[in-house]
């Protein structure tokens, strides 16, 4: 298999106002140094456990809810935030221009399911307590029908009951859940690729590398081993939108910020890769807050702690305001405090092969009313 050349890489990002606790793990995890081999006792123990597992379900003894639609589930091998939820969004796109109608499916990592353990249908109006700022995103920008539950088979059977025109079931993040049967496979990476190839918590591994792939996307140089999965790979490129949004809608363009103070906040697992971004655009950081994965965000208290005030003042203002940018992701629960807050939406840009090739894996398991390939 010839893997095609890396897209250009990311200029580095400036040294944050803030860095959660998290960020020395995953440094960690990208060489073996003293902290990773001191985590390979721990380990050993999680692959284990991975491993009876997955034998588990190889050989019957735990059963998987299989759809009766193709499945198609879009996860990474690796810990951490890898582009999944705009690959998802891509994929979704892609299928659609291809005939399918499809759904997407989610557990919604970081909601609280003490609330609804019950699938839950999202809407662009859904509050991201509730349902998970990734699945609201995608119900937002996809206008598919999307469903969140703490089970994924539940929230399949749900989808599948209230649209009985769904025809492809695309999974967010699940790579590991075993007890949603898949068609297709496909696996997203970001630029630290597998890391120092060791698995939980020693390294960024979720499972033994390698391992099998229908497709594998790749946002830096291609995954080591990468050739062994079997996978069709492509070079994922990421990049920011050149203009912010609004609460109200309204689009601004990112190079009339430049020249302005921007304090950058990002709640996702690599932020210095958002605010290297920003800087790509021309922009001037004057403070960048690098906070954990899906943080809540809806403590006033907190970010105040941060200089950021719950006001509703408009941003684009005095010349000398320093202007409140998040990641798309983070705005729907930044808004509820800081509804002058920007969000700067991140697009993907993928050979349309993957596309076409995703479209022919999944004919391959579709039920006897195909859907119609549009020319």
């Amino acid at each position: 298999m010839t893997v095609p050349p890396p897209p250009p890489s990311t200029p580095a990002a400036p040294p944050s106002a803030t860095r959660p606790r998290s960020a020395r793990i995953t440094d960690a995890w990208q060489r073996k140094g003293l902290l990773a081999i001191a985590l390979l006792p721990l380990s050993w123990c999680y692959a284990a456990l991975g491993a009876l597992r997955r034998a588990l379900y190889r050989t019957g003894l735990c059963k998987a809810y299989r759809a009766p639609v193709p499945v198609v589930v879009v996860g990474n091998v690796i810990a951490g935030g890898a582009g999944k939820t705009p690959v998802t969004l891509h994929l979704v796109q892609a299928l659609q221009a291809q005939g399918w109608r499809p759904a997407v499916i989610s557990r919604g990592y970081g909601r609280d399911n003490s609330k609804n353990p019950n699938a839950i249908a999202v809407t662009p109006g859904s509050d991201p307590r509730l349902v998970g700022d990734e699945p609201l995103l995608i119900a937002q920008r996809s206008g598919v029908p999307v469903y969140v539950a703490a089970l994924r088979a539940t929230a399949a059977q749900a989808a599948l009951q209230a649209h009985p025109d769904v025809d492809v079931l695309v999974c967010d993040d699940g790579l590991q859940h075993l007890a949603l049967a898949r068609d297709v496979e496909i696996a997203v990476f970001n630029a630290q690729g597998i890391g120092n190839g060791w698995q939980l918590p020693a390294g960024p591994l979720r499972e033994p590398w390698p391992r099998r792939l229908d497709i594998a996307l790749y946002a830096g140089p291609a995954p080591q081993q990468l050739a062994a999965t079997g996978a069709a790979a492509w070079p994922l490129q990421r990049s920011l939108a050149c203009y912010a949004v609004g609460q109200d809608g309204r689009h601004h363009a990112l190079a009339d910020l430049r020249g302005r103070p921007v304090h950058a906040l990002a709640a996702i697992a690599y932020p210095q890769e958002f605010f290297a971004m920003l800087q790509a655009q021309g922009l001037q950081l004057a403070r960048s807050d690098a906070l954990p994965d899906h943080a809540p965000l809806d403590d006033p208290a907190w970010l105040a702690s941060l200089g950021i005030a719950a006001t509703s003042a408009p941003t684009i203002g005095a010349p000398d305001a320093p202007v409140l940018l998040c990641t798309e992701k983070d705005a729907h629960k930044l808004w509820r405090i800081a509804p002058h807050a920007l969000a700067v939406p991140l697009e993907v840009a993928i050979d349309p092969a993957f596309g076409q090739h995703a479209d022919a894996l999944l004919r391959q398991h579709q039920p006897a009313s195909p859907p119609v390939k549009k020319d």
